[in-house]
């Protein structure tokens, strides 16, 4: 039953990255789980043509932009999940035929992705050195001519950082991001499309973030921007100045415009996203109103709002919802799957107290099996991120094998304010946001959900290295088996070997880099605490993971030889940085499944 159920679970397509054209009337998005890989798929907004499949290829493919015009994409496949991405035009025009822009296996990052309004430009970042042409620290905006390959530096950050430039509809300008003032902040910068002036044009401070997009008019820029305890949304005009479109008391997540200009709110409420459309000219607001789950407006049709809908029992979809509350999907996903709602288990709301009063929340699933087999914390990643009421194939699964599931929302994590969020800095990484999760367990045994000696834990990359964190600190009876996924072993390590853009993260969130901070880097890497594992362990790696790279791996395994920790080991040689490959994700969900159900003493 549970592997019948597996592969029902594996035949629901994931979707990601919606992206609505210019114009908005149609929408593009990738799916995975209906092949080998990631595929784009594009469909109008009015729903009157099926899902059209742009790509078929045996590697991961996702939108990156529209061309100015509407009627081609820009989209971006690497190989294996090593991130080294090549950028293609595709047309619905010509379905399966991906034209190159971009060389293939760069030895270097690639960030966005927009064709210039000519035809012949394309504007990216990249982490090359243009002089040498070999990898940077720094990622520097791209003009590249696509006729003649010749690259045009138009900006040159000081430092390393994500850096995504977004070209604006006119074609002059490019808006991009700068970290150069402190590893913590983002600062706004525009550059002309002709290579001749950079300037910063939004800055509250060298410690503060701020997130900004073009409005359709090509020179307004809507932005976001960490002001005192919250973040505030904003326009900044073409004269300079601002205004602000919420008070000071808003702590608004993210913020972009929908094609006809109406801005999206997006806020975290208690692991929750809610959104709201506003009026930039009147300021006028109103609330989406979804009920269970999270809904993102992404464009404005005849019968109301098309975006993306999810929930547990309800798989990431494009819908529109109208004005009664009716949905209707654009993907007609119910056609590719024989999965019914009412098989799924929903989420709960589950809360607790952590060793410093802090209230944390996550989301508890119960297994229909009765008694439980045991319990299984999933940690999210980032931390920068949280885990949402939304559909998992892995959660699902777990459950119908008799596991109850806790995926908590330790501090750190987003979706409950600006505050919340920062308070992983005021100790680190490894530092209260683990004794958040392991009070969540305390939580879960003391509500009759789990049982001493039959806990495990398990997570992808910051969740990976959380359950390194918890099967060397805590004794069995709290944790008997941890499988950590791509998770970070030894920070000093990570940051040598990691992308150059993700260092200023580690510094972030570490109070500097290791030479400032040598004893943060030291005391909370997990390879130096091996020698305490008393639980059960199993290690998973994709092996062209270029975020936790493998030498986190053999680092570790020595460790472990050393200190004859028994260990079971799970890699795939054709993954990055998570386990993605509906093949894989069968043998992974299956192989944890079995883990943590003999370390409870199952058979």
């Amino acid at each position: 039953m549970p592997e019948a159920f597996l592969e029902e679970l594996l035949s629901v397509p994931g979707l990601s990255h919606p992206l609505v054209s210019p114009a908005g009337g149609l929408v593009a998005w990738s799916w995975s789980r209906l092949g080998p890989a990631a595929d784009v798929f594009v469909a109008p907004l009015d729903g009157s043509r099926p899902p059209l499949r742009l790509t078929e290829t045996p590697e991961d493919t996702f939108p990156v932009s529209w061309t100015p015009d509407g009627t081609a994409l820009v989209v971006r496949q690497d190989r294996a999940g090593d991130e080294r991405a090549q950028l293609f035009l595709v047309s619905p025009e010509r379905p399966g035929r991906m034209e190159p822009l971009t060389a293939p296996e760069p030895d270097f990052y690639i960030r966005g992705g927009q064709l210039h309004p000519n035809g012949r430009w394309l504007v990216y970042g990249a982490n090359r050195d243009p002089e040498t042409g070999e990898e940077a620290e720094q990622t520097l905006v791209y003009r590249h001519d696509l006729p003649s390959g010749a690259l045009l530096a138009l900006a040159r950050p000081e430092r390393g950082g994500f850096c995504q430039p977004e070209l604006n509809r006119p074609g002059d300008l490019v808006l991009y991001q700068r970290h150069d003032e402190h590893p913590a902040g983002q600062q706004i910068w525009v550059a002309d499309i002709g290579g001749r002036e950079d300037r910063k044009v939004l800055d509250f401070g060298p410690a503060s973030k701020t997130e900004a997009s073009w409005l359709p008019d090509g020179r307004s820029i809507l932005f976001v921007a960490e002001t005192g305890e919250g973040r505030r949304p904003g326009i900044l005009r073409p004269g300079g100045s601002i205004r602000w479109l919420a008070g000071e008391d808003r702590d608004v997540e993210r913020a972009f415009a929908a094609p006809d200009g109406t801005v999206v709110l997006l806020e975290g409420a208690g692991g929750r996203t809610r959104a709201a459309l506003l009026d930039p000219s009147s300021g006028q607001e109103e609330p989406v109103k979804t009920g269970r789950g999270s809904f993102v407006p992404l464009a404005r049709t005849p019968e109301g709002w098309a975006g993306v809908y999810r929930e547990a029992r309800s798989p990431a979809d494009l819908v529109v919802l109208d004005t009664r509350g009716g949905a209707r999907s654009l993907t007609r996903l119910r056609e590719r799957t024989a999965l019914r709602p009412e098989r799924l288990v929903p989420a709960e709301d589950f809360s607790w107290r952590s060793v410093d009063g802090l209230r944390v929340h996550g989301w508890l699933y119960r297994t229909p099996h009765r008694p439980a087999k045991g319990a299984v914390v999933l940690v999210h990643g980032g931390p920068t991120s949280r885990s949402e009421d939304r559909f998992d194939p892995q959660v699902q699964y777990l459950l119908s094998r008799g596991f109850n599931i806790l995926c908590p929302n330790y501090r750190g994590s987003t979706g409950y304010g600006l505050a919340f969020q920062e308070s992983i800095k005021e100790d680190g990484w490894g530092g209260r946001e683990q004794e958040d999760i392991r009070t969540g367990i305390e939580a879960m045994i003391s509500a009759g959900l789990a049982r001493a000696g039959h806990v495990g834990i398990t997570g992808t990359s910051y969740g990976g290295y959380s359950a390194w964190c918890a099967i060397t600190r805590y004794p069995p009876r709290l944790v008997a088996a941890a499988a950590p996924v791509c998770g970070m072993t030894d920070l000093l390590l990570d940051y040598r070997t990691t992308r150059p853009d993700l260092r200023p993260y580690s510094e972030e969130m570490l109070g500097g880099p290791p030479e400032k901070v040598p004893h943060r880097y030291r005391e909370r890497s997990p390879i130096n605490f091996v020698r305490n594992i008393r639980g059960r362990l199993l290690i998973v790696q994709g092996m062209r993971d270029p975020n936790v790279s493998p030498e986190n791996l053999r680092a570790v395994l020595q460790e472990l030889h050393r200190h004859r920790i028994p260990y079971e080991l799970l890699t795939f040689e054709n993954e990055g940085h998570g386990i993605f490959r509906p093949e894989n994700q069968r043998t992974l969900y299956r192989r944890l499944a079995d883990f943590f159900e003999k370390s409870f003493g199952g058979a």
